[in-house]
């Protein structure tokens, strides 16, 4: 149908497309089939694409910034977001409003206003800290939820690049080292945000390690390594999640940059993998039309580009044949299927109601299972009751937590009316430059030690002279040191260290009171060179709505820590396998090369083993205030193996414990390797039995020649461990011989 007289009426506004879905659902599916829901989803699109013009589907393939951001204004018709692809009036598709995504959602620039606020969620290292699925689907939820209220429909979430560097600047919106737990965690939070109707991405695809000259470094990697590290990832989060989109990265991977790499777009996810929704463009990543040929579906933030390719390129390509209809048709077809398939055409106009206190309440809870209580010695935590004069030191405790700058972070967090939110500005040269703040998310965590401890004398200093908190710190039981380190998309820490002087104000702490305790609100791993000389530390990671109250419940003991790293923390640089960041000095467009070959798939814990290096902390690191023990492992083999063990609470309070089944030795040698995991709580002295069955992948190696996946038959030998290096309960089984597509 070409039209009909409300559409005839209304002209094709832009401001129509937001509430398409409202109206399109009261018109009888003999006029447009497409919006008939008791259709399949690929039955919908064919009706669809068929009535479409040329027009109409390159319409669908790009698309600008919708964010007051320098010259550029938000769009008729988009409600102020990252990104937007206006809708189509005639036929009834809904407009695409983007926006940032896997922390909170996002209101970049106050382009919706400063009424529109969000819950931030903790960060995804504290997320992947905690190893609960059940929690990346739930904050998924929450997050899905939070847009659709703002008449959002893509969420551009999903990190799954693998922190190879603990100085990545981007580290705290990823999942950790290991492809497992990784692939795991982001799946989970993708499908929690589309159970609520909208499209998640799943990003950045792929390699995207690191932030320094991102768009000119070139991750050099084989495909066997690639395809047993950062490519697993993904593809087990794709797998669990399933997401609507698929955003590619700025760097380039073995010479081609991410939006137009046909081996990583269209032979490996989309051949391989069989995955059959869009790939979208980061923003200003586009370099050239060849993009749509290697793979690239949809133009993103086209402003950022140097051309709006998939525009006025793309139809004299087409005009002149050296593009294919079938090629415009599947790009069109893709992002359609996506969608319909996630419900896009149906929920644009319901917009749910927001319960903020839950919402907070879930952000605590998932700070709370990700805190990883690194050091604890003498029992010094939980804190006593007996504690009566509290000196808490430094990190902006009197405001907020820290979160991570860029994109992902929320600038407007929810909040009660009248507190103020402290912000401060990094800066820096380069486009970024102006992203790259510091916002603390209220409450403050010296208000939240100060009413659970309404007893004691809680005493702050500011920590910015180390002589005035050293004798505060004097005058007082218990001292409690709140550090931080910045993280921020663009940008790269130079080294581990903590900024500000912070080193030398825990130092002069520690000199003073040795019942210091350090808790560390950071994106990366720190070097610590005090480590020895306090009395406890705790990673609190950026904590989000209620993280303050999370650290302050479990300083008190009224939550067990359970915690668990995900990812290994080195003494120092000269650990890593480039200790100085490839493109140290280069100017901001020098080409640089990132030699990923160095540790092929051995990332953090595996590089650790294979070098024979013992770094500060290992992957699963995690101490707690009870004592969990293991037994009766059974071990089953043929195609894959599945463990059995019994875990058991031996201390005198309740805790959570993270099982933890390693590889330690395949028939081709020695080999490191996460196969398995399972959080579970337990009662003092309850005992469970746990089972996990292997993703055969992770047992293999993959074979480029035969382009498999290969396992050897023969032994296998695993063990149950308390981390990625001390094993304490092992066994072995044998394997057929197998093959598995890539």
């Amino acid at each position: 149908m070409k039209g009909s007289r409300l559409a005839t009426l209304l002209g094709g506004c832009a401001l129509l497309a937001a509430s398409l879905p409202l109206w399109a659902q009261s018109r009888p599916p003999a006029a447009r089939p497409w919006l008939d829901r008791r259709l399949d989803v690929e039955r919908r699109v064919d009706l669809l694409l068929a009535e479409m013009t040329l027009d109409e589907k390159v319409a669908l393939l790009h698309g600008p910034m919708a964010m007051p951001f320098g010259p550029f204004k938000v769009p008729p018709g988009a409600i102020g977001s990252a990104g937007y692809i206006a809708g189509n009036a005639r036929l009834g598709i809904p407009a695409l409003q983007e926006s940032d995504a896997s922390l909170g959602v996002t209101n970049p620039m106050m382009a919706r206003g400063p009424q529109d606020m969000s819950t931030p969620l903790p960060s995804s290292l504290s997320l992947a800290a905690s190893f609960d699925p059940a929690l990346a689907y739930a904050g998924g939820r929450m997050v899905g939820t939070e847009a659709r209220s703002k008449g959002i429909n893509v969420q551009l979430a999903g990190g799954a690049n693998l922190a190879r560097d603990p100085r990545n600047g981007r580290n705290f919106e990823y999942l950790g080292e290991d492809p497992l737990l990784a692939g795991v965690m982001a799946g989970e939070s993708i499908r929690g945000i589309q159970s609520m109707g909208l499209i998640s991405t799943v990003k950045h695809f792929a390699l995207n390690d690191q932030e320094h000259n991102r768009m000119t470094a070139d991750a050099v990697i084989g495909e066997a390594a690639a395809r047993e590290s950062d490519l697993l990832a993904f593809q087990i989060a794709i797998e669990r999640g399933e997401p609507g989109a698929v955003m590619a990265a700025y760097n380039l991977i073995n010479g081609a940059y991410g939006s137009e790499n046909g081996w990583l777009l269209n032979d490996v996810l989309k051949r391989d993998w069989g995955y059959d929704g869009f790939v979208m463009s980061d923003w200003g990543s586009v370099h050239s039309l060849d993009a749509f040929v290697k793979g690239l579906d949809q133009q993103s933030g086209e402003q950022l580009d140097k051309q709006v390719w998939l525009d006025k390129p793309l139809r004299a390509a087409l005009a002149e044949g050296r593009i294919s209809a079938a090629r415009l048709d599947d790009a069109a077809r893709r992002i359609l299927r996506a969608m319909v398939r996630h419900g896009l055409f149906e929920n644009g106009a319901e917009r749910p109601t927001v319960d903020y206190d839950a919402h907070s309440a879930l952000a605590r809870r998932q700070a709370e299972a990700g805190i990883v209580l690194l050091e604890n010695r003498a029992g010094l935590l939980p804190l006593a009751g007996a504690a009566r004069r509290i000196a808490v030191i430094g990190g902006h405790a009197d405001a907020g937590v820290p979160s991570g700058g860029g994109s992902s972070q929320v600038t407007n967090p929810w909040r009660a009316e009248g507190v103020m939110v402290r912000t401060l500005t990094l800066g820096g040269e380069g486009l970024m430059g102006g992203w790259n703040n510091v916002v603390f998310h209220p409450g403050a965590p010296l208000a939240a030690l100060r009413a659970r401890f309404p007893d004691a004398r809680v005493s702050f200093d500011t920590g910015a002279w180390p002589s005035a908190a050293a004798a505060s710190a004097r005058d007082a039981d218990i001292a409690i040191v709140f550090v931080y380190q910045p993280s921020t998309e663009g940008f790269d820490a130079p080294d581990m260290s903590l900024p500000f002087g912070q080193d030398a104000l825990v130092e002069a702490v520690a000199a003073a009171n040795p019942n210091t305790i350090v808790v560390l609100q950071t994106g990366n791993p720190v070097r610590m060179p005090w480590a020895a000389r306090v009395g406890a530390i705790v990673q609190a990671w950026y904590g989000g709505a209620g993280g303050a109250e999370a650290i302050a419940r479990v300083l008190a003991g009224d939550v067990n820590p359970s915690g668990r790293l995900p990812l290994s923390w080195p003494v120092d640089e000269s650990q890593l396998p480039r200790p100085v960041i490839p493109g140290t000095g280069a100017g901001p467009l020098d080409p640089v090369r990132i030699d990923y070959d160095i540790e092929g798939a051995d990332v953090g814990y595996r590089w650790y083993a294979r070098q024979g290096l013992a770094p500060r902390y290992w992957f699963g690191h995690g101490l707690s205030y009870t004592r969990f023990a293991y037994s009766d492992l059974k071990l089953t083999g043929s195609k894959t193996l599945t463990a059995q063990v019994t875990v058991t609470n031996e201390g005198d309070r309740a805790g959570s414990d993270v099982v933890q089944l390693y590889l330690t030795r395949a028939p081709d040698g020695t080999r490191r390797r996460l196969l398995g995991f399972d959080k579970l709580a337990l009662a003092p002295g309850e005992s469970r039995r746990v089972s996990m069955s292997v993703d055969a992948r992770l047992l293999g190696r993959f074979d480029s020649k035969g382009h498999r996946w290969r396992i050897k038959g023969g032994r296998y030998e695993v063990a149950v461990g308390r981390d990625a290096s001390e094993m304490l309960l092992g066994g072995s089984a044998d394997l057929d011989a197998a093959t598995l597509r890539p």
